[in-house]
């Protein structure tokens, strides 16, 4: 079972709507939807407090969801993000020092354009990889 549906029945147990759980852990009805709708996760301090005002072990909700724990491993593993992070600024780098050299054929306008063209999609991917950790 997914968490998202874990954590509805949950709060249809404890007879309580979107809101009151909302207000009890300090997040949006919104926030509490979207992790029904498993459109996305509560973070671990939110699963803390669901599990307290649930009365649920945070063992049940944790490893009874498949999709979290692998959410989990993914999002709290620092050495994998930061090395894929540093292997696309590297890759970045590389890419512009080789544009530069070979657009050294090219007239200067051209130039311009392919180094700023390949400057915003490469700081694209980076900041993509940055804001997907969060």
């Amino acid at each position: 079972m997914s968490i998202g549906q874990q954590l509805k029945n949950a709060r249809l147990n404890a007879n309580m709507t979107q809101e009151d759980v909302a207000e009890k852990i300090f997040v949006s009805r919104q926030s509490i939807s979207n992790w029904e709708n498993d459109k996305n996760y509560p973070d671990i301090i939110s699963i803390i407090h669901l599990s307290d005002l649930y009365h649920i072990s945070l063992d049940k909700l944790l490893k009874g969801s498949d999709n979290y724990m692998k959410h989990l491993a993914e999002s709290t593993d620092v050495v994998k993000s930061n090395t894929k992070l540093a292997v696309l600024v590297v890759g970045a780098l590389i890419v512009m020092i080789a544009a530069l050299l070979l657009t050294q054929w090219f007239p200067e306008k051209l130039t311009l354009i392919v180094v700023f063209t390949l400057t915003t999609i490469v700081t694209a991917v980076i900041y993509r990889e940055i804001i997907h950790r969060f």
